[in-house]
């Protein structure tokens, strides 16, 4: 049968029963996990989540140390914000390529380098005698990690069968917190107990150097073909849109914003209004310009149909679990009584084992099941999950209560996050999955970067059992908008039963047959 002709059926099969059955892998779990494609998640997994504490606590740690004061430790979490703007740039990974190893493992290769390189520099600095060649240096790690984390999060796309997905995100997931341990509770030990903090940071630039050698072992991605444009319009419409981003954002922040009123809440009122003008004049600008590799992921993604209410289930879908965690600890200290030992021994040793578990089990669940009811089942409990410390917040201190709760929501925690990833990934375009990833991952966290002010403001109005209650309700939302969305998904599974069966890549024709079975 021509492929087209098996795409038609799949469309109407979709369309008569409101899923495809083909969307379940027949394929053994052990076929799934076990391969050389999830080892590769692994180790790059590894990778991806090694240098985010590197920039982030363990620097805070050192400096700490060090003596430096509070203000100054305080400015380096600005280290971070290449992490928050990285889509910016993901598109020149789509159109670019270095000369080895292809266009996804060739940029994963040379940010390990260079973050091997930035922690062998870092190793020669003195942060009293040198706080802003560290704070450089520091920003230089926190931009090779992000940009690492671009072509990770595409090349896991592009390289991932359908049904293997959910087992790649899930096992990504694990290799990501092992390595947040190394770089994190591991490296402050080592440098306090053994190397000293010069030579915890030159044995991270081996380990960097070492995983590079896992980037040339990891098997090739499919190669799909780069955007053909002018050179020298893709670098001036790049320029423009910083240039005209980075001016309107300062300009507007120089008019009164006095009638938001005053205080932190105000401000970060008046900087978000600011950032999203700033973006819209920038979006112009690289339209004028002329910048290929930026606008053509985004026209594309938009001609799905209700592209819109995709990006908003994207922000909303993980809400209720955002304000849930954005105070927990706080919560587990002040309103519940834990000491902090308490809470560090099992909020987050606990958590951690909790949330890996969560996500293996949430892509074994995946490799067997279709990416709505995935997605509608992990979604309902993450949102129970939070009742765990509503129960908490009323109870009696209780430490078996503590554990229960913590283990618990990481866990539902854990396996929405792996089929999340899994979603994101089926939204994406092979053909521009660096920079549509990046977006959407962006996006998705929107609402755990906004959270916070609003939990602490509604906490202190109303108290914590209120708080978590509200919690609950705030995952609904999201929940609703997936029931109402559910032929759009079923139809990133037809798609993908398309691929299977020889048709274009589950990415690619999932923006074609889902308008079919929407309309059905």
């Amino acid at each position: 049968m021509p492929g087209a002709s098996r795409r038609t059926v799949i469309v109407l099969r979709t369309a008569r029963c409101g899923y495809t059955s083909g969307a379940v892998s027949s394929r053994p779990l052990v076929q799934v996990f076990a391969n050389r494609r999830i080892a590769a998640m692994l180790l790059l997994g590894f990778a991806s989540g090694l240098p985010l504490a590197l920039s982030a606590g363990t620097l805070q740690a050192w400096l700490t140390v060090e003596g430096l004061d509070v203000k100054t430790i305080g400015f380096f979490a600005l280290a971070g914000l290449p992490y928050t703007f990285k889509f910016v740039w993901a598109p020149l990974a789509d159109r670019f390529e270095p000369p080895l190893l292809g266009r996804r493992r060739g940029w994963l290769f040379v940010t390990q380098l260079g973050l091997a390189a930035a922690c062998f520099v870092m190793a020669t600095l003195d942060p009293v005698a040198a706080v802003g060649a560290v704070g450089a240096c520091a920003v230089a790690i926190a931009f090779l990690s992000a940009s690492q984390d671009i072509v990770f999060d595409a090349y896991r796309t592009d390289l991932l069968p359908d049904e293997e997905r959910g087992a790649g995100a899930a096992v990504s997931v694990l290799g990501y917190r092992i390595a947040m341990l190394v770089s994190g509770g591991l490296a402050m030990i080592v440098a306090d107990q053994w190397l000293g903090w010069p030579g915890m940071f030159r044995s991270m630039g081996v380990l960097f150097a070492v995983l590079s050698l896992a980037t040339v072992w990891a098997p090739k991605a499919p190669k799909a073909a780069p955007i053909a444009s002018d050179v020298r319009a893709e670098l001036t419409g790049f320029v423009a849109m910083l240039a005209v981003g980075f001016g309107a954002f300062w300009l507007l922040r120089q008019l009164p914003w006095h009638w938001l009123g005053t205080g932190r809440f105000a401000s970060l009122a008046a900087d978000t209004i600011a950032l999203v003008l700033a973006c819209v004049a920038a979006l112009q600008a690289a339209r004028r310009a002329g910048f290929p590799s930026f606008l053509a992921p985004w026209d594309a993604f938009f001609r799905r149909d209700r592209a819109v209410a995709l990006l908003a289930m994207i922000v909303l879908y993980k809400l209720g679990d955002a304000f849930a965690g954005s105070l927990s600890t706080t919560f587990l200290i002040r309103g519940a009584g834990f000491t902090p030992t308490e809470v560090g021994a099992v909020n987050k040793v606990l958590g951690l084992a909790a949330t890996i578990v969560g996500a293996l089990a949430g892509g074994a669940w995946l490799a067997k099941r279709p990416l709505y009811a995935s997605l509608m089942l992990f979604g309902v409990l993450q949102a129970v999950s939070n009742f765990g410390y509503w129960l908490l917040s009323i109870a009696p201190k209780s430490y078996a209560l503590m554990a229960t709760a913590i283990g618990f929501e990481n866990l539902c925690g854990g396996m929405g996050t792996a089929a999340f990833v899994a979603f994101l990934m089926a939204l994406t375009d092979r053909r521009f999955s660096a920079a549509q990833y990046a977006l959407l991952s962006a996006l998705a966290a929107v609402g755990r970067v906004y959270v916070g002010p609003v939990s602490g403001v509604y906490v202190d109005a109303f108290g914590w059992p209120s708080f978590f209650v509200f919690s609950v309700v705030a995952a609904l939302p999201g929940l609703a908008l997936l029931r109402w969305l559910r032929a759009d998904v079923h139809g990133l599974d037809a798609a993908r039963e398309a691929s299977l069966d020889g048709g274009p890549p589950a990415s690619e024709a999932s923006a074609r047959s889902a308008p079919a079975v929407v309309r059905r």
